[in-house]
């Protein structure tokens, strides 16, 4: 492995670890903004995940110690997921051919565990945002195959990062750029559990989704859950980035590095935009907007395949 490599994956690394911290900082401090306030200080996240790691977690006398692995699985699962992902463009640490099938299934055992945690305390709050959960990737998971498709009749490639990162080098970019940024953008609402598909910020266990799931948890454990979670949001923003980065990581990746730090920086200003000029959707209706993502999925593939005859 030649030493330039070398230092794209551990940018790519040091960004999967910094990036889930700063980009909440910048919703949060968006959404501040836009309530007239100052806000919280970008690293407060960090800081709050520090105090949490202080902290001696307290668990359910009917926990098992599958609640107790859960925390640990959905942040590793989610870390290997940031790993296949691309973030500078056509570069990701770990890459071979299909290995978005990984990248995909990785994220569902995250979901999997999350929800298994979820149930494993016997709480009716709890197994109810788990059904939430459960049905709410039924309707999302299509759109990213789908998507993939595309990218992948659009481009010719098969590794994930290939996809993403070459797309502005095939002759449909401008038609598709749109709508595929919208998928990955509802894809990454979503994943992260953001409005208008869930509100972080809920205190109602009846309205909860993601929330409701991590009410037990508590200390370290609590901690790996809101890092998952927010690792989940900076690699679908990645993926954003990566698509719309014009620099190659291989060929100029000072640039490519800086660009991907300003596009992910953007997406989580949209993402604080979009939060506090929406309300979160009424839970009937969020099934409905994720099927609009696998909608215009489908509209990019039979796009892309009509341009290829």
């Amino acid at each position: 492995m030649s030493a330039n490599l070398v230092a794209l994956a551990v940018v790519h690394v040091l960004m999967a670890l910094a990036m889930p911290i700063l980009l909440v900082g910048v919703v949060n401090r968006t959404k501040a903004r836009w309530g007239g306030r100052t806000g919280p200080v970008l690293l407060q996240s960090g800081w709050d995940l520090l105090r949490l790691l202080r902290k001696q977690p307290v668990y359910s006398l009917v926990a098992t110690p599958l609640f107790r692995a859960g925390a640990y699985v959905v942040l590793l699962a989610s870390a290997l997921g940031a790993l296949i992902a691309p973030m500078l463009g056509a570069y990701a640490p770990l890459h071979f051919a299909h290995d978005f099938v990984l990248f995909a299934y990785t994220l569902g055992l995250a979901r999997l565990f999350l929800m298994l945690s979820a149930l494993d305390v016997g709480s009716a709050f709890e197994g109810m945002g788990a059904a939430r959960e459960a049905s709410f990737s039924a309707f999302a998971e299509p759109a990213l195959f789908l998507l993939i498709g595309c990218l992948g009749i659009a481009t010719g490639q098969t590794s994930f990062a290939l996809l993403v990162g070459k797309l502005h080098a095939s002759p449909v970019f401008a038609w598709l750029v749109v709508p595929v940024v919208a998928v990955l953008f509802i894809l990454l609402q979503s994943e992260a559990s953001r409005v208008p598909v869930d509100d972080p910020l809920t205190h109602l266990e009846l309205t909860m989704v993601h929330e409701v799931m991590v009410l037990d948890h508590s200390g370290p454990e609590l901690a790996a859950m809101q890092f998952a979670g927010s690792l989940k949001l900076s690699t679908y923003a990645g993926l954003i980035a990566a698509l719309l980065n014009p620099f190659s990581p291989l060929d100029e990746p000072v640039a490519a590095t800086i660009a991907a730090l300003l596009l992910m920086g953007a997406v989580a200003v949209a993402i604080g935009c979009v939060e506090s000029l929406t309300a979160r959707l009424r839970l009937r209706r969020v099934p409905r907007y994720l099927l609009l993502a696998s909608l215009l999925a489908s509209l990019c593939l039979a796009a892309a395949s009509a341009w290829g005859r």
